[in-house]
């Protein structure tokens, strides 16, 4: 069923396309572009319109988990879907089923996909991870020619990508090209054992910005595509477009004497007589409880008051006269308040603002 609650992320489908180009246009187009859309689009639901990626020729894309690429699949998308996690045993049959490309790094996980393929008369693709230095997931550079001779051994499952993650491409320049060093060495010796290894792949969104020698032949853009950078020591580096804007609605309002206490635990006190607005949005929509900065309503900041509530907020509007009950407010427009803001008071990332953002919140695509 349709959800039409009025709290509502509003994604502009437009400046997704528009940041993809973007993009392209830094790798040039030798590159492929594989955008990142786990965590539903990092927020913003993006994979239930999987079609603008059609309309940009993009023929693969990169999710977290077995689940996520499933739900691409159901929504018509026919080209190749990376899982960037190793997946579970368990799932390998989905992984089969759905025609999903796996990330491996143990080998007790690849012989087992082997066995599973080879016993449902498929063959299936895989990308070997790398740990170069972000000491996650990954096998050991030193491990390369084990594992190269492990997949010699191996009759239905495809080595088609190697690849390694960044982990400080953006603030530590220095580390990030020890980690490209390791990354060359390794591939230089997976491709004595494998000449024709389709994909070679290690840069997230600052590594495609910093680093242009290890764009290899794919890179994996994520926080870009929804027009934000990973710091702001990118900026004026690519030209980019915020892709979403968060609203819900006045649902209530009220006023109140000096005095008297908003919110769980008495969190604020009236110190004048206030008029006090009540908003339909709250940290069971994905807005992170700490957060005591500002929103946008009638195109004027307006400060939250008391502590977020689970479905809902306060604000202060005394002297806001135009401000009625279905007034919509603004979390975030891009203009008076941006994500970074809110990120920064909230001491956290805008990754996680945008993907934290619950289901329950309508997405709206233009």
């Amino acid at each position: 069923m349709d959800m039409i609650r009025p709290t509502k992320l509003v994604v502009d489908t437009n400046a997704i396309k528009y940041n993809i180009r973007e993009i392209q246009k830094i790798v040039g187009k030798n590159v492929t572009v594989m955008p990142v859309i786990k965590s539903r689009g990092y927020g913003t639901g993006i994979g239930t319109v999987v079609n603008i990626f059609d309309d940009l020729g993009i023929n693969m894309l990169a999710v977290a988990v077995v689940d996520e690429g499933i739900g691409l699949r159901k929504q018509g998308f026919k080209g190749e879907i990376i899982i960037l996690n190793q997946p579970y045993e368990d799932e390998i049959i989905k992984l089969l089923e759905y025609d999903l490309v796996s990330s491996v790094c143990l080998d007790q996980f690849i012989r087992q996909l082997d066995k599973i393929a080879k016993e449902n008369e498929k063959e299936v693709k895989v990308h070997l991870e790398i740990d170069t230095g972000m000491s996650r997931t990954g096998i050991h550079p030193e491990e390369i020619e084990k594992y190269m001779l492990l997949f010699k051994e191996l009759n239905n499952t495809n080595l088609e990508g190697i690849y390694t993650h960044f982990s400080s491409s953006d603030t530590d320049l220095d580390y990030t090209k020890k980690q490209i060093d390791k990354f060359n060495k390794t591939v230089h010796i997976a491709k004595q054992y494998f000449h024709n290894i389709k994909y070679i792949h290690s840069c997230n969104t600052a590594g495609i910005i910093n680093f242009p020698e290890a764009h290899y032949n794919l890179v994996r853009p994520g926080i870009a595509i929804y027009g934000h950078l990973p710091n702001e020591n990118l900026k004026g580096k690519i030209d980019l477009i915020p892709a979403t804007t968060l609203k819900a609605k006045v649902i209530y309002i009220h006023e109140e004497d000096k005095g008297a206490f908003i919110g769980y635990n008495e969190s604020y006190m009236v110190k004048k007589h206030m008029k006090i607005a009540t908003v339909a949005i709250g940290y069971a929509d994905g807005i992170m409880r700490c957060y005591k900065g500002k929103v946008v309503v009638n195109g004027k900041l307006a400060n939250i008051v008391g502590v977020i509530n689970m479905d809902s907020f306060m604000m202060d509007i005394t002297g806001f006269e135009d401000v009625k009950v279905g007034s919509d407010v603004y979390i975030w427009d891009n203009k008076n308040v941006t994500i970074e803001d809110i990120a920064k008071a909230c001491g956290t990332l805008n990754y996680e603002i945008l993907s934290r953002l619950a289901p329950r919140v309508v997405k709206e695509f233009i």
